[in-house]
């Protein structure tokens, strides 16, 4: 930035602030008011229809979410910050290779939270060093209701999938904001361009989209893989496929990714250890090994028990039986959530007389209820 601020309008800091964002690397900047918009009415429904599952933070949070001043009432100005992650390849090319786990793009690579909080970080303190304002970071992790706020900054709209669509990077963006004291001009807001394009609803493997711009999280394979703490439900799970964590299916069918650049350098480059990963490899992590194999991402939070729950249900989707001694594995895993998708997973790989010997032999021995249920229904 500059080091003059003498006869400086709102709209000369703004700008200043944009050009130092975008040599921090942020490929999409605007501005919103700090005040509550129309989207305190889509969460109050969203949560009244219980589409929130098991996130009862977004219930215990509402009010915040619908109104910023209710996080932080000095707050007069949202700088809305996005960062491109476009893949390099197709994401629904590995849903082919079934003995392969299908990670979302957006956990290939280093976790999100860590690289963007390091530059708003950054940016945060030159704006408030340079105007003396007040300023708050945020990346995913508070009661901020982002993609309107996006929306209303102009660096997209929300989708019919619920996810922001921008003209340029389709998809593709991370989003973080700064909240602060400075009563900056706010950017017009993006309007709806996905006309009648349903492509998004129509992929959706487990129907989770009730209707155009409604999302029934208790019904998205990113919410059961990543979200969602218990068992998963039999009627989902043949449906998952290879998908282990999350789920890009609405994503990357959006038409507006053709102006996105595949395979642009970015910080969020996958690991090649992350992009195609076998499903036998990774169901013989134990937690210390899970810990190490996915230090520095997003995965690592989820946990070993709910990420082995995951592929396992791959493992049983695979019609590979040579999988079947990767399941044989876990029967007397710790973990009952690990356990029942063994069981499942060998219901389907196995013949019915190896399967019902393997009944006889750990049925009675079996305390828990669900992973009896998985051994009884099938």
């Amino acid at each position: 930035m500059r080091t003059s601020t003498s006869n400086l309008t709102t709209s000369d800091i703004r700008d200043e602030i944009e050009v130092r964002a975008r040599e921090l690397g942020f490929a999409a900047f605007g501005v919103a008011k700090a005040e509550a918009g129309p989207e305190r009415a889509a969460l109050d429904e969203f949560l009244a229809r219980a589409y929130h599952g098991d996130m009862a933070w977004l219930e215990t949070k509402r009010e915040q979410r619908g109104d910023p001043r209710e996080l932080w009432p000095e707050a007069r100005s949202i700088i809305m910050l996005g960062a491109e992650y476009t893949p390099e390849a197709l994401p629904r090319e590995m849903l082919s290779r079934p003995t392969l786990g299908a990670i979302s793009v957006y956990a290939q690579g280093r976790d999100y939270h860590n690289v963007l909080k390091k530059l708003l970080k950054r940016l945060a303190s030159e704006i408030a060093n340079k105007f003396g304002a007040e300023v708050k970071i945020f990346v995913d992790t508070a009661p901020v209701m982002e993609k309107p706020l996006a929306t209303r900054a102009g660096l997209g709209w929300q989708g019919k999938h619920t996810n922001l669509v921008s003209r340029k990077f389709g998809s593709w963006l991370f989003l973080a904001e700064i909240f602060t004291t400075i009563d900056l001009p706010p950017d017009a807001a993006t309007k709806d361009h996905c006309g009648s394009c349903r492509a998004c609803l129509d992929i959706c493997p487990t129907r989770a989209f009730p209707a155009p711009y409604q999302l029934d999280a208790r019904r998205c394979i990113s919410y059961l893989t990543i979200e969602h703490k218990g068992h998963i439900e039999r009627e989902f799970r043949a449906a998952m496929g290879n998908r282990i964590y999350g789920c890009d299916d609405c994503l990357a069918v959006c038409p507006w990714n053709k102006f996105a650049q595949i395979g642009r350098d970015h910080a969020f480059a996958p690991r090649t250890d992350l992009h195609s990963p076998a499903l036998a490899e990774l169901a013989a992590l134990d937690d210390s090994s899970f810990r190490a194999r996915f230090a520095g991402t997003a995965i690592k939070r989820t946990g070993r028990n709910r990420f082995l729950r995951n592929v396992l249900i791959a493992v049983g989707n695979s019609a590979d039986t040579t999988l079947s001694a990767t399941a044989k594995q876990h029967l007397g895993d710790e973990s009952p959530l690990v356990r029942a998708m063994a069981v499942w997973a060998l219901s389907r790989l196995l013949p019915s007389t190896d399967f019902e010997a393997l009944r006889a032999l750990y049925l009675s021995d079996e305390d828990d209820a669900a992973v009896r249920a998985e051994w009884q229904v099938t």
